[in-house]
């Protein structure tokens, strides 16, 4: 009965040992294969250079063409269309007449000028004579005063007042005859906005009225309609509202390309004349012009060019292709790897430049990111970096 315990307890013994063994043994492998596997889930990330060069890339803007010069023609004075040669679309020279208009009134009140004008002449010739008469006889009484006795000395003074009155007579006199020169003048200038002529070589684009219409500065409802719409069309200014982004880097002489609709296959160019140095407040905009030589006029005032505005920047600037740039609702980054580690930069972004795209943000040029930008690449996670294809510049860690 004693020995069956006493086996017992040495068969117990004896299991325990083996399996202790077993463990033992079994340890190493466990191990191994816990490395491997932990090896095994560094994930491998493409990555590419961040790049710095000067940007050079043109964008589309819209603008609107011009007459380099406009001007809507209205009547000086109240008066009849007596006739007009010109119509919509009529080529015209500076100077040439276009419209002639009737006023009688004013004719009258230049006859009435003249007859001033005439009067003031025959006063004047009137006084000089009188002048000339006194002062020869007060010239032959100071002669005979001389001689005491001749002549009274109240007699010539008398004389004397005569001429100095006869002078002023004539002073007076020749005034009115410079006042009614002024008038005939003034009436004739009048009378020469009667002939409408052109005030420069272009072309008429705009007519509202025909022979026989009342026209004038107060002539009804349509005293604010002018007689013509002269434009000059063989240089034209092309307008151009360049968004606050883009003002940076632009030159007076610059060479700009547009194209219009009317000929899509066909490009045009102007060149920067005028730039206005002040933004819209309302669309943050800056107004540019070019000018546009139009020597054919196949070009027309109010079309809408497609502007190609070329944008420069005058310091060079980071780039990395657009894929490398992730997005969410929180913040706009790149996946940064340094030291085998993923961390996040945040970027602004700015131009496109073909497959790049530009970058601001706490990168240096030769900084290593993810090709492929995306939130699922957490910071702090380590990762197996190697060059994207095609990207000669990445190098892996």
């Amino acid at each position: 009965m004693t020995r069956i315990p006493a086996i017992s307890i040495l068969v117990l013994a004896g299991s325990i040992g083996f399996c202790i063994s077993c463990g033992s043994n079994s340890s190493p492998v466990t191990s191994a294969a816990g490395a491997n596997a932990a090896a095994g889930s560094t994930p491998t990330v493409e990555v590419t250079r961040v790049v710095s060069r000067k940007l050079a890339v043109t964008v589309r803007l819209p603008g609107e063409l011009q007459p380099y010069e406009v001007v809507a023609v209205f009547p000086k004075i109240t008066s009849f269309v007596d006739w007009i040669g010109v119509d919509r679309g009529s080529a015209v020279k500076a100077g040439q007449l276009m419209v002639r208009l009737v006023a009688p009134e004013i004719a009258a009140q230049r006859g009435e000028a003249q007859s001033k004008l005439q009067a003031a002449v025959a006063q004047r010739a009137e006084s000089e004579a009188k002048l000339a008469s006194e002062q020869s006889t007060y010239e032959r009484l100071r002669t005979a005063s001389g001689t005491p006795g001749v002549v009274a000395g109240n007699d010539l003074e008398v004389e004397q007042r005569a001429v100095e009155g006869n002078r002023a007579r004539l002073d007076a006199a020749a005034q009115s005859e410079k006042a009614a020169k002024a008038a005939l003048q003034s009436i004739t200038e009048i009378q020469g906005y009667l002939q409408v002529r052109a005030p420069f070589d272009g072309v008429v684009t705009e007519r509202n009225v025909h022979p026989g219409a009342l026209v004038g500065p107060g002539s009804g409802s349509g005293a604010n309609v002018p007689l013509l719409r002269v434009e000059q069309i063989a240089r034209l200014r092309a307008v151009v509202p360049v968004p606050e982004k883009y003002v940076a880097g632009m030159t007076e002489g610059a060479k700009v390309d547009f194209s219009v609709p009317a000929f899509p296959n066909q490009t045009f160019s102007g060149t920067v004349a005028r730039i206005a140095h002040s933004v819209d407040v309302k669309t943050r905009t800056m107004p540019v012009e070019l000018d546009v030589a139009n020597p054919k006029g196949r070009l027309a005032s109010g079309m809408f060019p497609e502007v190609l505005w070329p944008v420069h920047r005058s310091e060079a600037t980071l780039f990395v292709p657009a894929s490398s740039v992730a997005r969410t609702t929180e913040a706009t980054f790149v996946v940064r790897i340094r030291d085998g580690t993923a961390e996040w930069v945040n970027v602004q972004t700015g131009e496109v430049d073909g497959k790049l795209i530009e970058l601001f943000g706490d990168l240096q040029p030769g900084d290593e990111v993810a090709s492929r930008g995306t939130d699922e690449l957490r910071p702090g996670t380590r990762v197996s970096a190697k060059p994207a294809p095609g990207d000669s510049q990445g190098s892996p860690k």
